[in-house]
């Protein structure tokens, strides 16, 4: 397993998490004045997923669960070897979706939606990274 890996990565993730709510305001019309931090929020965002994604793909992979077609076909394998819960699944393939927004840039993105999102999901990370943490110590 390759646990140092992914310790660096969760610290990534942790670090983002701390600059993201840093600079996040209380209100959505004070986040959609925020210009340049505003992207830096949203790349900042899209990197701690990515981390997210790449932990997953480490932990199937070092353990030879599937060979996955999609990200979604690692969720799934993670989920039924109970190392993440069905509920967190579920979450982390919605945020798999926030991400690709992010990272194509669908459009434009939605301001209202997107802080709507990192105000009400970002704790959904933390989850992750406590289930992930509790899994290494069981690799021990």
């Amino acid at each position: 397993m390759r646990t140092e890996i992914i310790r660096s990565k969760i610290e990534e993730i942790l670090e983002s998490l701390k600059l993201i709510e840093k600079h996040l305001p209380d209100d959505v019309e004070d986040f959609k004045k925020l210009g340049l931090i505003k992207d830096g929020i949203y790349k900042r965002t899209e990197f701690a997923l990515q981390n997210v994604l790449d932990i997953c793909a480490i932990i199937n992979t070092d353990l030879k669960l599937s060979l996955p077609e999609t990200e979604d076909d690692i969720l799934e394998t993670l989920s039924r070897a109970r190392i993440i819960s069905e509920e967190l699944k579920n979450k982390l393939k919605l945020m798999k979706g926030f991400r690709n927004i992010l990272v194509h840039r669908y459009g434009r993105i939605n301001d209202d939606l997107a802080f709507s999102v990192l105000r009400e999901n970002l704790k959904d990370i933390y989850t992750f990274i406590e289930a992930i943490e509790k899994f290494l110590e069981g690799q021990k």
